[in-house]
């Protein structure tokens, strides 16, 4: 048989503007379009089944769209580096092609697996820029201009017709298969490009009018938020398709005066800059899943034991602070929070209770259907104020609760143990009068818990605690040096944190660099 053109589907669910299929079917020969189920990467904490369930409906959506073309999905289960040695040994493989993928350091480490039998099997890995992040980034200066000029470029279309090879395909698993304990989230969304196609059109035409002032509640947010997260986060759209139809859209409305919409539609366009700058993190830097990002604030918390009160507290929406509470069980039952929301739970679990950030995010991680590893960890580190660049800031959740949530009718809506309490005390019912409490049918630490902690008093230590770390002499330095490497470039986009000094030096850590698996690097190594 002649050998394949072998393209790796990862996280780029999609035909459309897919530069590795493409490539792969104007290199010539069959091609071999492959999904691998790896169950290593299912058992990480980070993933669950309604990550999974999602997953699924994408890869269905994708297979549909390749038999139109004349092929279709091949799947594997197993490790990549395993599967394509026994594909080579049968079918042989020209080249494969894939996009740049950055991820958890697990993903890192399988392609720098795939990357050692690739050079002992002479297959060439042929990656492709996925999105705005760029590999082997250095330092930012430019980085926006960069971003800008790609995703304003072409689109690839898609190929016409896919020249088939005559490769079966392993059954599609489930979530059991796996190992995958029963994740129900009744409110998940749909997978698939065609649900991502439908909410990019009904963001831009109608949703998203009152986007901008509409995000920071997770009422509100539901509705008037792209929802595209968890597509980008799949690949099923690409992050230059959403600008591109962003751009136009409030190209539209300027041209109609509707300046209210077009302002809406720029704040959208700004969150597409920050999704890569914030990929672009863990890209330039894979310890940020796993260590601090400023060393000044090692040691200062501990990772809570899965077991601890507090911890259990806070992931099954049981803390007594009821805005806090609501917003856990929204998002286990939808799998999506709005992103105030979603920084105000990592502040609470560590700033007032206190928690090192790692075994939070992990449990956040797996209740986000979105789940982006880039993101996610830049953030966790962000609203727990190790990244020794962003100024502290903990959320007061009573305040935010009053903010959002005004009329309570969000906590009610999620804390039926609440849902008589009225506007003036269900933001904070330790305060409530006890005939209130009474009539509301609310015993406090029996039909809804006290609060674990003084929020007020909890939010002043971890301050203090905080502060002083900031205090310290070499602080500055190592600070400078992570804002260099780290920080935005964007025009109007302040330094925070720290002075903007420039000091030599960065922080050290493995980086995802350019996987040329033609050859040998020594550029591909653990350390900068």
């Amino acid at each position: 048989m002649t050998d394949v053109q072998l393209v790796w589907f990862k996280r780029d669910l999609r035909a459309v503007d897919h530069a590795a299929l493409a490539a792969a079917c104007n290199a010539g020969g069959p091609v071999l379009p492959l999904y691998i189920f790896e169950p290593e990467y299912w058992s990480l904490p980070e993933h669950s089944g309604r990550q999974f369930e999602f997953l699924l409906e994408c890869l269905q959506d994708l297979d549909e769209a390749l038999r139109a073309r004349g092929s279709r999905l091949v799947i594997r289960v197993g490790q990549a580096a395993h599967i394509f040695a026994a594909l080579h040994k049968t079918c042989g493989i020209a080249a494969i092609h894939c996009h740049e993928e950055t991820g958890l350091q697990w993903t890192f480490d399988r392609d720098k697996a795939v990357r050692a039998w690739s050079l002992r099997a002479g297959v060439p890995v042929r990656e492709h820029r996925q999105h705005g992040v760029t590999r082997g980034l250095k330092q930012r200066s430019g980085w926006n201009r960069q971003w800008e000029s790609l995703m304003s470029a072409p689109r690839i279309a898609p190929p016409d017709a896919i020249p088939a090879s005559i490769v079966p395909s392993d059954p599609w698993p489930n979530a059991e298969d796996l190992g995958l304990p029963v994740d129900l989230c009744p409110g998940r969304q749909q997978g698939g490009r065609k649900a991502a196609l439908e909410l990019l059109k009904s963001f831009l035409a109608d949703r998203g009018r009152t986007y901008r002032k509409s995000m920071s509640s997770p009422q509100s947010a539901a509705e008037t938020c792209s929802r595209l997260s968890p597509h980008l986060a799949f690949g099923t759209l690409s992050v230059r398709e959403a600008y591109q139809s962003a751009v136009g859209a409030r190209r539209k409305r300027k041209a109609a005066g509707d300046e209210a919409f077009a302002a809406s539609i720029d704040s959208f366009i700004s969150r597409l800059h920050w999704h890569c700058h914030f990929i672009q993190k863990l890209e330039s830097q894979t310890s940020i899943e796993s260590r601090n990002l400023h060393s000044a604030y090692d040691e200062l918390r501990d990772n809570p034991a899965a077991d601890d009160p507090h911890f259990i507290a806070w992931a099954t929406g049981q803390t007594g602070l009821p805005f806090v509470d609501a917003c856990m069980r929204s998002l286990r039952e939808t799998g999506w929070l709005n992103f105030r929301m979603r920084a105000m739970l990592m502040s609470f679990a560590s700033y007032h209770l206190w928690m090192h950030w790692k075994r939070p995010a992990e449990h956040l991680a797996a209740l986000f259907t979105d789940f982006e590893p880039g993101i996610h960890y830049a953030q966790a580190q962000m609203q727990s104020g190790t990244t020794g660049i962003n100024t502290p800031r903990i959320y007061n959740p009573v305040k935010q609760s009053k903010d959002q949530d005004p009329n309570g009718a969000f906590i009610r809506q999620w804390i039926p143990e609440l849902v008589r309490l009225g506007p003036d005390h269900i933001h904070a019912p330790w305060e409530a009068p006890s005939d209130v409490l009474l009539s509301a049918a609310v015993r406090l630490g029996e039909t809804y818990p006290t609060p674990v902690v003084n929020h007020l008093e909890a939010a002043r230590a971890a301050r203090a605690q905080i502060h002083a770390r900031r205090k310290d002499g070499a602080y500055r330095q190592e600070a400078n040096a992570i804002q260099n490497r780290h920080g935005s470039r964007k025009s109007g986009i302040r330094h925070r944190g720290v002075r903007p000094k420039t000091t030599r030096g960065a922080p050290k850590g493995p980086e995802q660099l350019t996987l040329d698996f033609t050859q040998k690097s020594d550029r591909f190594s653990a350390s900068n």
